[in-house]
């Protein structure tokens, strides 16, 4: 049985959102994700929450480092108590260039640097509940003050979950380690890459802090073809091939290409788009490459492919809403064989 999480397009924003959440609690959706890329990850789960009833609404993921801990701690505990425990912070570090270039914020040691982001907001999260005074200082975040009048006080469900992205091997084993479970990027979830490089360093990083394996989720993000029947699912295939082509441009992700061989496609992406060339990505993402790293089936054949790719690796798994509200029903019932 996967609990499953309803998609958000990151063209997506405020005005569309709360429609967009009220169909998925409708359809059957154990939760869902949103992104915080084009618009305020925040903001959308907010507006998400407050048009729903029971699903649960995460951020998938939270770009960490250009926002404090505080603000982040402050706007999570005002979304909880909201939608009284529905809320799932999801955070991740983004790359490089993006801190820098994009948000003019720091980039240092991402790992360390996001180990100490979740302790911090644990810190937070307790003075908030329980008035223990606030200190925490490590080498990149520092807390020692909060006045009365500064915090909001104990809620209802104060254990939010704390979820992070991860890639690399010391970012996955940090997760293992501390966080509450773990969002997979959609270049990791070949169920190869999850047995033989994934899983391995999430359960190194949970026995090093002598934590029980049953205590971390794995929330899996695969890019998936589907659609009411093979023409739609052959369409589905085609943007997944082109979004393949965007995503391993960055070199960043290309270790699951290497674990297949194809480490020199990486590089073959990374100049084109370093000589302006986008339009030609997808060429370079073969039907193998597509076979591997994205599953596909109509509605219909869909939950078993899942199923047969994924079980036993996972406990949750995000599904694409489809764009057309008439294919709702076909797609409720892949989610229903999905959740069986």
């Amino acid at each position: 049985m996967f609990k499953v999480y309803a998609t958000t397009p990151e063209s997506m924003g405020p005005c569309g959102i709360a429609a967009h959440a009220a169909r998925a609690e409708a359809m059957g959706f154990d939760g869902l994700h949103v992104p915080d890329a084009i618009h305020d990850g925040l903001l959308l789960a907010a507006l998400a929450l407050q048009a729903t009833r029971r699903l649960r609404v995460g951020t998938s993921v939270l770009v960490a480092f250009p926002r404090s801990p505080m603000t982040v701690a402050v706007a999570a505990w005002d979304l909880q108590q909201l939608s009284g425990g529905r809320f799932e912070l999801g955070l991740g570090t983004q790359i490089k260039q993006n801190i820098e270039q994009r948000y003019s914020a720091r980039w240092d040691s991402p790992v360390p640097q996001l180990r100490e982001y979740v302790q911090s907001l644990r810190a937070i999260f307790d003075s908030f509940q329980h008035g223990t005074p606030l200190r925490f200082e490590g080498e990149h975040y520092r807390f020692t003050r909060l006045q009365p009048f500064f915090n909001p006080g104990p809620i209802a469900h104060p254990d939010i979950p704390l979820l992070c992205g991860a890639v690399g091997p010391a970012m996955t084993r940090m997760v293992g380690r501390i966080a509450d479970g773990m969002i997979t990027h959609p270049t990791n979830t070949p169920p190869e890459y999850l047995r033989t490089v994934c899983l391995p360093r999430l359960r190194d990083g949970l026995e090093r802090a002598g934590r029980d394996p049953a205590a971390l989720r794995l929330i899996l993000g695969p890019l998936v073809a589907t659609g009411v029947d093979e023409q739609a699912v052959a369409q589905q295939w085609e943007q997944q091939r082109r979004l393949l082509g965007f995503l391993y441009s960055t070199p960043a992700y290309w270790p699951s290409l290497e674990l297949f061989g194809w480490q020199a496609r990486g590089a073959e992406l990374q100049a084109l788009t370093r000589e302006g060339r986008w339009q030609d990505l997808p060429a370079v993402v073969t039907d193998e490459m597509l076979s591997a790293f994205v599953p596909r089936g109509s509605y219909a054949e869909i939950a078993e492919v899942l199923r047969a790719r994924y079980a036993g690796l996972a406990d949750s798994i995000t599904f694409p809403m489809p764009q057309d509200t008439a294919q709702d029903t076909q797609a409720a019932a892949a989610i229903a064989r999905l959740r069986a």
